[in-house]
């Protein structure tokens, strides 16, 4: 399929490599799992793949069943590159890979994205806060608004539009990576009015903990 190599192995891991193995495949993937996106977005959300190459990556995923491309059709003619079912079923392994990778020792580079930030916090969610994170937040960056659902031990987000959400946090993906990055307190982006939170004080005190939990250093045992 579009020239792609295979190991020629029939084990599971290598045959999974086959189809997601190339460069930018799985971060391609990555990309998609908070729902659909259009080949611009892809490409400006990965700052280092040229058109060319993110073409030919969209094409095997497509080929092997991972994505799906649907047309919107006139007047806009706008494709859309979405996960199918199975595709999806890569989140969890992208999820765990992310935790692993996130310990790695060698110093990280470039800047986290929206998605990257948002899809932190599924990896880090701990499912026994999930009764005191209940609730529907919404989340509009930029141009785009993500929700994020609270509920049954599990946190769901996903790009799109959110209706009557518990709380919402309005501001820019700068903002949003110095926050969470701990260069500047939340309630100092509110004070300067780079960030905006609405909802009841509960509820923005729920969405601030959900957003941070990934970025919030774990307490360290006293010292005896």
């Amino acid at each position: 399929m579009s020239g792609m190599r295979s190991y020629g192995d029939p084990c599971g891991v290598a045959r999974g490599l086959d189809i997601i193995g190339e460069r930018w495949a799985l971060l391609v993937v990555r990309d998609l799992l908070l729902g659909p996106r259009r080949f611009n977005d892809l490409l400006g959300g990965l700052p280092g793949v040229s058109p060319n190459v993110l073409s030919q990556r969209l094409r095997q995923l497509t080929e092997h069943g991972v994505v799906h491309r649907r047309d919107l059709g006139p007047p806009t003619r706008v494709h859309l590159y979405e996960l199918t079912e199975w595709g999806r079923a890569l989140e969890p392994i992208l999820l765990q890979f992310g935790r692993w990778g996130s310990q790695s020792p060698q110093s990280p580079e470039g800047t986290l994205g929206i998605d990257s930030l948002l899809l932190s916090i599924k990896a880090a969610f701990d499912p026994a806060r999930a009764p005191e994170l209940a609730g529907s937040y919404a989340f509009h960056i930029d141009a785009d608004t993500y929700l994020a659902d609270v509920a049954d031990e599990t946190v769901q987000i996903r790009r799109g539009p959110a209706s009557e959400p518990d709380a919402t946090l309005t501001t820019d993906i700068g903002t949003l990576r110095a926050v969470c990055g701990q260069e500047i307190t939340m309630a100092a982006a509110v004070k300067s009015g780079a960030l905006r939170l609405s909802g009841d004080e509960d509820a923005r005190r729920r969405l601030t903990d959900l957003l941070l939990a990934p970025f919030t250093p774990a307490p360290q045992p006293a010292a005896h």
